[in-house]
């Protein structure tokens, strides 16, 4: 049996056996739809796992160019048959010169930034050529116009996003500027959803960019479907898949870019309580900030799953009603730095673990300093024995100011 308190705390820790759990329904996903998934790590960005991913996804997707360089640092480049593929709402110069070495897919915002680019993909593509590799394609990302995303800030079709090429836009820009080297479309319009909402979204698309799309050789789906988690419609998926390569027989790949669904419930965050104060309830303040280490909690808003144990070792889940309420209070100086709150049966002591459930995924790639306070280091569960990965110390947050 695992012992939470020879875990250092704060901690996330990765529980192999279930990121191998969701692998192994992601390669069934991709076996019978036919499609090429791509780890998005914006979503999960735990490398040092990357040793099992890589072996059953197609390559990855990047938001900008350290994302890109660590996908072709630790998943695998065009040389070994991996899809690196890139997007940002706007490239400056630099960026596109140190993603040329790297991408296999390059995807523009915009008309405007596609035109002031494609040159240089070229002559990239000329190099590639000669040395008898795979050239980069260049794709757009168009805005169908239609997602049920809440709440607003995580919806990429809301009024005035920036995310994504409108129909009316893409009508004025290719007249102005033509297709000439763009062999794909991309959309991203979801999150946390099941396959009903794409097979929606795919109506949209066709129907504001079906006569492109017939132009087109590939067309990136995005990410946001939420296929690990247990009830996803899979079947729905492959019927709108199949039902696109139908309607589209010139799309030779079609590409899905999860990234919560790879580290879907796959870790925890482990952490301490540090003392208990009252102020009209009970608070138990943590070594973990929720502000610094949970953003999502605050961002989203949600409030996670968790369980306490022991000095003895003795397990409590947390419920909604219970004998003893507890506000957990982050380590922050931020007022509201605290969520709740979470009942139990038995009270908690200075000394109690706390274990945060499903804390690997949009947690440690938005995670922070604030305050001077310490990341929480990185570990692994695998065949019950415990590895510390990584620990980070005071010049992990100097030399980030």
């Amino acid at each position: 049996m695992l012992d939470y308190h020879a875990i250092p705390s704060p901690c996330y820790v990765l529980e192999l056996a279930k990121l191998q759990h969701n692998l192994s329904i992601l390669e069934r996903t991709q076996r019978e739809a036919g499609i090429k998934i791509l780890l998005a790590l914006k979503g999960f960005a735990f490398w040092r796992s990357f040793e099992w991913v890589r072996a059953s996804l197609h390559g990855c997707c990047a938001s900008g160019v350290y994302e890109a360089l660590l996908a072709y640092e630790e998943f695998g480049s065009r040389e070994s048959g991996k899809e690196i593929c890139v997007f940002s709402p706007a490239f400056k110069p630099g960026d596109i010169a140190q993603i040329l070495p790297i991408a296999t897919h390059i995807i523009f915002n915009s008309f405007a930034q596609y035109h002031t680019y494609k040159d240089l993909v070229f002559a990239k593509n000329k190099k590639l050529e000669k040395l008898g590799l795979s050239p980069i394609k260049m794709g757009l990302r168009i805005n169908p116009l239609h997602s049920r995303v809440q709440p607003i800030i995580y919806n990429p079709c809301a009024p005035h996003s920036r995310l994504g090429i409108t129909p009316q836009a893409f009508v004025e820009g290719m007249a102005h500027y033509g297709l000439e080297g763009v062999s794909g479309l991309h959309f991203h319009t979801h999150c946390e959803q099941d396959a009903p909402a794409l097979q929606e979204t795919l109506e949209h698309v066709c129907r504001h960019f079906g006569a492109t799309l017939v132009q087109m050789e590939w067309l990136n789906m995005g990410g946001g479907q939420h296929i690990t988690k247990e009830g996803y419609a899979l079947e729905v998926l492959i019927s709108a898949v199949q039902a696109l390569k139908a309607d589209y027989p010139n799309l030779k790949d079609i590409f899905c870019e999860p990234g919560e669904a790879v580290g879907w419930q796959s870790g925890f965050l482990l952490s301490s309580v540090v003392d208990i104060v009252h102020n009209g309830a009970q608070i138990a303040i943590l070594d973990v900030s929720i502000t610094n280490h949970m953003p999502d909690c605050l961002e989203m808003p949600y409030k996670p799953d968790l369980f306490k144990v022991a000095k003895d070792g003795s397990i409590e889940e947390a419920c909604e009603i219970g004998t003893f309420s507890y506000f957990l209070g982050g380590a922050s100086c931020l007022a509201g730095d605290f969520i709740g709150p979470y009942c139990f049966e038995t009270p908690l002591k200075a000394g109690d673990r706390i274990v945060f459930k499903d804390m690997l995924h949009y947690t440690i790639v938005k995670n922070n300093t604030f305050n001077g306070i310490a990341l929480p280091a990185l570990g692994m569960l695998a065949h019950d024995k415990f590895t510390l990965l990584k620990s980070f110390e005071y010049m992990h947050y100097k030399e980030r100011n």
